[in-house]
């Protein structure tokens, strides 16, 4: 009896954890405008999202221990590479509490896009940050047209962003 409650228990929190997080205010809707913010980069720098209106932004909400962050990086160091003189940008939002091990894990994954260190505000104005990663891909006006909570197949990445980039 106790086995089932407990098991019981840890179903509600492990479907807690793991399900989408619900918009506030249709912040996470596509189409809405992004909400814009000015974070510090590693190097101190504030970025502000709204400077990189007119490219493709994929913006990615993560952290140096979530492991399929992890495995996701190599694949946006890839994409920013591929996408970039066409008008993409990555922003990596790293929720970590301090930006040392963000710093480290920059350098280990040789990220060619700038991480900027998010906070509760930002993940509240993105509709809560329940669960890592969580990606919005916005378009050249800032609109939000996709989101992907989880792990999420880097070849839906590149047909989505393909889509929003003029062809060549």
């Amino acid at each position: 009896m106790l086995a089932v409650l407990i098991a019981g228990i840890l179903a509600g929190i492990y479907v807690r954890s793991y399900r989408a997080p619900h918009p506030k205010a249709g912040v996470a809707k596509p189409n809405l405008l992004a909400a814009d913010f000015v974070l510090p980069q590693l190097d101190g720098k504030g970025l502000q999202l709204s400077s990189y209106r007119g490219k493709v932004v994929l913006l990615d909400f993560w952290a140096t221990w979530c492991v399929p962050c992890r495995q996701e990086t190599p694949h946006f160091v890839e994409l920013q590479q591929q996408y970039a003189d066409r008008g993409l940008q990555i922003i990596g939002v790293s929720m970590d509490d301090t930006s040392e091990p963000v710093r480290d894990f920059y350098r280990r994954f040789h990220m060619n896009y700038p991480v900027v260190m998010g906070d509760a505000k930002t993940g509240e104005a993105y509709g809560g940050v329940l669960g890592l990663p969580i990606i919005f891909l916005l378009d050249r006006e800032g609109r939000i047209a996709a989101k992907h909570t989880g792990p999420t197949n880097a070849k839906a990445f590149g047909q989505e962003i393909a889509t929003l980039l003029p062809k060549q």
